[in-house]
């Protein structure tokens, strides 16, 4: 895999690391289908149960390298990715049911901004920055920030943004929700992979039915997450995991998954 995108596996965690920190760290098309390669293989690796997307350098992200894009925007349609590859902005295709932790340092714009509004578990510096100024460079967000951030943050506080590109900082992002945590930069990947561990020492199947649960109501309403609550206890009941989980409790001691 290109070095502009390091995927590393261990522990069941894969990291994703974004590694042009010299031009801070830009989306160009090639990074973007790298995303989506290692994120399918996130999604179908059965050993694999949760990512962590971090960045090298002083930046997570400038945002699209604009001119390498503007070709495919021209056409007025969504990249088309080849099999074995998704959508880690979620727009289209298969839904990822594993879960993501972002971590984020200096500026994460436009793309970079788009990328995280995807995750599930967002952390970042105190100096941390966030836009999305696609409105200052004669195009609009077109990754999902008109669709997401307003969901995360508030209508009137997405708009204030958006249709200004201006620049919002880590502590508001924090008070609006969007990000659950503000750590230091030197201790920001370890806290993100902290989290990563905990969540791939609990149960892999029961993680993604809770996931795929909680985004069938985010997309599709309360009511059609309701109606699929109990669509997958089945499978999950006569897993050996949930096995393991009551022998666990009942012997109190601490549950070793295995996914099956």
């Amino acid at each position: 895999m290109s070095e502009k995108l390091i995927v590393e596996v261990s522990d069941h965690i894969m990291t994703i690391t974004f590694n042009r920190p010299e031009m801070y760290n830009p989306l160009d098309p090639e990074s973007y289908f790298l995303l989506a390669q290692a994120m399918y293989r996130l999604q179908h690796d059965d050993e694999l149960r949760v990512a962590v997307v971090q960045a090298n350098g002083k930046h997570f992200s400038s945002g699209l390298e604009l001119d390498k894009w503007a070709p495919i925007f021209a056409n007025g349609e969504y990249p088309d990715l080849p099999p074995e590859h998704l959508d880690p902005y979620g727009n289209k295709g298969e839904v990822l049911t594993k879960p993501v932790i972002m971590a984020v340092q200096g500026i994460c714009y436009t793309s970079g901004l788009e990328l995280l509004l995807n995750t599930d578990i967002r952390i970042a510096t105190p100096e941390a920055r966030f836009a999305q100024l696609e409105v200052q460079r004669g195009i609009y967000p077109c990754g999902g920030g008109t669709v997401r951030l307003p969901r995360e943050i508030g209508w009137s506080n997405a708009q204030r943004y958006i249709l200004t590109g201006d620049e919002f900082t880590a502590q508001q992002a924090l008070e609006w929700g969007m990000v659950q945590e503000l750590v230091e930069r030197d201790q920001l990947h370890e806290h993100a992979r902290s989290i990563a561990k905990k969540i791939a020492k609990a149960a892999p199947l029961g993680v993604q039915a809770a996931l795929r649960s909680a985004k069938t109501c985010r997309v599709h309403g309360q009511e059609a997450a309701l109606k699929t609550l109990f669509t997958d206890l089945p499978k999950i009941m006569k897993s050996e995991d949930a096995k393991e989980g009551i022998a666990s409790f009942l012997q109190r001691r601490e549950a070793k998954f295995t996914g099956k």
